[in-house]
C-alpha cells in the first residue's frame, strides 16, 4: 500500500510539472480555453504592431464567411490564404457562415460555456453587426491598430457608418459595394432610368422582371422605399415606425400595382442573385440586379452572363454600403485575427480584389492617400471602360439607414408573397 501510494504522489508530480512546463511554454496566440478573449485583444491592441506579428506566427485563423461566390473564394483561399502562410506562417481556414447563422452559432457558444470558440474572424455589416453588438457578441475596439487603417477614407458617410452605426473599432472595413441593375445592351440598348420609368417597362414587358429574395432583393425595396418616400433623408436618424409605416405602403402599393406584370405572375421569386443571374443569361428576364456595381465585368469572365451585358445605377439613387470582419468576443486567435485584416486593408489586397478578373470588389482605400506604385495601378483600374464610373457612382450612390428597415421589410415583404394579410 505504501509503495502505491507513493507511485501515486510520483505521478501527480510528474502531471503538475507537466502541466507547468506546458503552461510556460504555451504561446499566447494559443489561449486556455476559459481566458477572455476582449482582454487578450485590448492587450494585443497596447503591442507595437511587430510583437503582435509575431503572436501570431505559426497559428491557424478560422474565418466565417460567406462562400456563396467562387470569385470571392478564389481570392481568398487562392491570394489571400498563400501570403499569409509565406509571410507570416498562418493558415486561413475559411468556411461558411453569415448572418442570422453566424449569430445563433455564437450565442449558442457562449450559452455553452466553453470559453475560446471555433471562429477568430467574421464577415459581417448591417443588421449582423446590430445584432452582434447588442448580444456583445464581438470583441474590440481594435481595428484602429491595423498599420493599414491609415488609409481607410474615413471621409466616406458609406465607410464610416455601418447603417447609421458607428463601428466604433469593433469592426474593420475591407470592401464597398453599390447595388446596379443589369441589361443586356443588345436585348434592351436604353434601359428604365428612374423607378417610374421601370414600373411603365414592366407593364409593356410582363413576365419580363423579379427580384431575388434574398440581401440583393431587400436591398432593391429599400431603394422603392427612399424614392417613393421622401427620399433617404426621411429614414436616416434611427429607426421610426411612422416613417416606416408611410415608406412600406409606399413600397407595396408599387408591388401591388405591378405584381400581376412580374415573372411567373409575383407567384414566385428566385432564391438569390445567381438563380436570377442564370434566368437573365437564358433570357427568361431582361433585367437582373446585384448589389456589387462591377459584379457584371467579373461574370462576364466567368461565362456566367453573356458578353453584351451591362451595369447602371438608377438615378432614383442606388444603395451603397460597406462589408466589415469582427473578432468574435470567444476568438481563439486574435492576434491572428488581427493580421488577416490588416492583410484585407493593404493598399495590395484592396487593388487585387478590385481587378475585375479577380472580384470587381469596391475598395475602402482613399486612394489619393496610398504610396505607390499602388496609386497608380487604382488609378489605371478606375478607367476601365467596361465599369460604371466613379463619378457616376458617386452622385447616385444612397447610404444604409437603420437595420432595423431591412429586417422589418423582409418580414413584411414574405408575408405578403405568402398572402398572410395587407403588411
Amino acid at each position: 500500500m505504501a509503495v502505491l501510494k507513493r507511485t501515486i504522489a510520483a505521478v501527480a508530480v510528474s502531471l503538475v510539472a507537466a502541466s507547468l512546463l506546458a503552461a510556460c511554454g504555451r504561446d499566447a496566440s494559443h489561449p486556455s480555453p476559459g481566458s477572455d478573449a476582449n482582454a487578450e485583444v485590448a492587450e494585443l491592441a497596447a503591442l507595437p504592431w511587430d510583437s503582435l506579428v509575431a503572436r501570431a506566427r505559426g497559428t491557424t485563423v478560422t474565418w466565417r464567411k460567406w462562400r456563396g461566390d467562387p470569385a470571392i473564394n478564389a481570392f481568398v483561399d487562392g491570394w489571400v490564404a498563400p501570403r499569409l502562410r509565406e509571410r507570416y506562417d498562418i493558415t486561413l481556414e475559411a468556411v461558411e457562415g453569415q448572418g442570422a447563422e453566424l449569430v445563433n452559432q455564437l450565442v449558442l457558444e457562449r450559452e455553452a460555456g466553453r470559453g475560446r470558440g471555433t471562429a477568430s474572424l467574421v464577415w459581417i455589416n448591417g443588421e449582423t453587426f446590430a445584432q452582434l453588438r447588442a448580444e456583445s457578441l464581438l470583441a474590440g475596439p481594435w481595428s484602429g491598430v491595423l498599420p493599414s487603417s491609415a488609409y481607410v477614407d474615413s471621409a466616406s458617410p458609406i465607410i464610416s457608418r455601418d447603417f447609421e452605426q458607428d463601428p466604433a473599432g469593433f469592426e474593420s472595413p475591407w470592401g464597398t459595394v453599390q447595388f446596379a441593375l443589369i441589361h443586356d445592351s443588345v436585348r434592351m440598348p436604353e434601359p428604365p432610368r428612374t423607378f417610374d420609368e421601370l414600373a411603365a417597362w414592366i407593364r409593356a414587358h410582363p413576365g419580363r422582371f423579379t427580384h431575388d429574395q434574398a440581401f440583393s432583393g431587400v436591398t432593391f425595396l429599400k431603394m422603392l422605399m427612399y424614392a417613393k418616400g421622401g427620399g433617404v433623408e426621411a429614414f436616416a436618424g434611427g429607426f421610426g415606425d411612422e416613417r416606416y409605416a408611410r415608406g412600406r405602403t409606399a413600397v407595396f402599393g408599387w408591388l401591388d400595382s405591378l405584381r400581376g406584370a412580374f415573372w411567373r405572375g409575383g407567384a414566385t421569386y428566385p432564391p438569390d442573385v445567381a438563380a436570377m443571374h442564370r434566368l437573365f443569361a437564358n433570357g427568361e428576364i431582361d433585367l437582373s440586379m446585384s448589389n456589387n456595381q462591377h459584379d457584371v465585368v467579373n461574370k462576364i469572365r466567368q461565362g456566367v452572363l453573356p458578353p453584351t451585358a451591362r451595369a447602371f445605377v438608377l438615378r432614383d439613387g442606388t444603395i451603397a454600403n460597406t462589408h466589415y470582419v469582427g473578432i468574435p468576443f470567444n476568438a481563439p486567435n486574435p492576434a491572428g485575427a488581427m493580421v488577416v485584416a490588416d492583410l484585407l486593408l493593404s493598399p495590395e489586397a484592396q487593388l487585387e480584389k478590385l481587378k475585375p478578373e479577380v472580384w470587381a470588389d469596391g475598395t475602402v482605400l482613399d486612394v489619393t492617400r496610398v504610396p505607390e506604385p499602388w496609386r497608380a495601378q487604382f488609378a489605371a483600374l478606375a478607367d476601365d471602360p467596361r465599369a460604371i464610373p466613379r463619378d457616376t457612382l458617386a452622385r447616385y450612390a444612397r447610404p444604409e439607414v437603420s437595420p432595423r428597415y431591412h429586417e422589418r421589410l423582409q418580414a413584411d415583404w414574405r408575408a405578403w408573397v405568402r398572402g398572410d394579410g395587407a403588411p
